[in-house]
């Protein structure tokens, strides 16, 4: 009874590793005991240069785990890994009179009054560099006894490090959105239910210290027209109204104190980023992507030229709509025929799917969107 209750308590803090790498080092000294070995820890073993990592550890002097990870760790007979789970010791991978005779046994595990060392792969994808648990018995061999107590914790241990390369992923993949965020050309400002300011981006840093369209007073997010502010709250008192707003392409309309125009586009968080902007996007539910409203026509018709495939004269004809107006001052601007312009213009709004010069001018300021780019 008091055996069962001690594994139980022992695969209870597996899993806690597992969702907390720096448990490990208790673990592993839980394990030990629970072995009853001399030693125990944690290692990676590089399939083909044979150098070793020790992880975590207990029960050998540093001074033998710096020597393996130096010199012995490609004369360790255990080099040759076994399948995975499968808990192996020195006599079932070589012939021991053999090993006891190496330099493996004469120099680093005889010095320590050892004789065996078991090992257990526990990657169960064919990792060119998989984690071990291994275990140094003592003066006697690996007997049956702690051999069968291994393979008990092997699919437990094998678990938990997969959850631990599981969260390391998503963290790694959260901070680099994370990068990608902080680098963009438009403000990126994370705001929970109470619009309290949770990250902005270098960009949006510096629209808040302009303290004009948009400012922070003690964290929180305000607009600097009293219809921009009631929008800002409606949108963001939940996530699930941050979420409608975002799939209906809502936005918030901003105007500076010199009339200049911003657009505050409302964007439901995934949750790779709501979790993990390097831990600082704790509480939020949504963000605002702002960008002063300014059409380059020049960038945007390029980019509908190779969206939709315009000839040379019907991209002309288009960038003057945008700059210049309708169609007499687009003929008389490019030197043609009003009839001409008529033509192209259909083309045009053949190939993108509108209808009218306003729809076309929206079309182009949807393309100068930073979301867009």
């Amino acid at each position: 009874m008091q055996l069962a209750i001690k594994h139980q308590e022992l695969i209870e803090s597996i899993y806690d590793a597992g969702l907390n790498p720096g448990l490990w080092s208790d673990v592993v000294v839980m394990l030990n005991g629970f072995f009853g070995s001399r030693a125990c820890g944690l290692i990676s073993k590089d399939k083909v240069s044979k150098s070793g990592a020790t992880h975590y550890y207990c029960g050998v002097d540093p001074h033998f785990i710096q020597l393996y990870a130096d010199e012995y760790a490609q004369h360790d007979p255990l080099a040759r890994l076994p399948r995975y789970g499968e808990v192996r010791n020195i006599p079932d991978l070589v012939n021991f009179d053999e090993y006891r005779r190496g330099r493996f046994y004469q120099e680093w595990l005889r010095p320590q009054g050892s004789a065996d060392v078991a090992n257990v792969v526990l990657d169960q994808a064919n990792s060119s560099c998989p984690i071990l648990l291994t275990v140094i018995p003592g003066r006697e061999m690996l007997d049956a006894k702690m051999r069968a107590r291994m393979q008990l914790v092997v699919p437990h241990a094998s678990r938990a490090l997969m959850i631990n390369r599981a969260i390391e992923q998503k963290q790694q993949r959260a901070m680099a959105l994370a990068d990608v965020v902080d680098r963009l050309s438009a403000g990126v400002i994370l705001l929970d239910a109470a619009c309290n300011i949770v990250h902005s981006n270098p960009a949006a840093v510096a629209i808040l210290k302009t303290d004009d369209v948009l400012r922070s007073v003690n964290g929180r997010l305000l607009a600097r027209t009293p219809d921009a502010n009631a929008a800002l709250r409606n949108v963001f008192r939940d996530e699930a109204e941050v979420v409608a707003a975002a799939a209906a392409g809502r936005s918030i309309q901003l105007t500076a104190s010199d009339g200049s125009h911003h657009i505050a586009h409302v964007i439901a968080l995934p949750s790779l980023l709501r979790e993990g902007i390097a831990g600082r996007a704790g509480g939020a539910i949504g963000a605002l992507f702002v960008w002063k409203a300014q059409l380059d026509a020049r960038a945007c018709t390029g980019l509908i030229d190779r969206t939709f495939g315009l000839t040379p004269a019907e991209l002309r004809v288009l960038q003057c709509i945008i700059e210049v107006g309708g169609v007499p001052e687009t003929a008389a601007a490019l030197g043609i025929a009003e009839t001409t312009v008529k033509t192209h213009l259909h083309r045009v709004f053949a190939k993108t799917g509108v209808s009218r010069q306003a729809e076309l001018v929206k079309l182009a300021a949807g393309f100068s969107n930073p979301l867009v780019h």
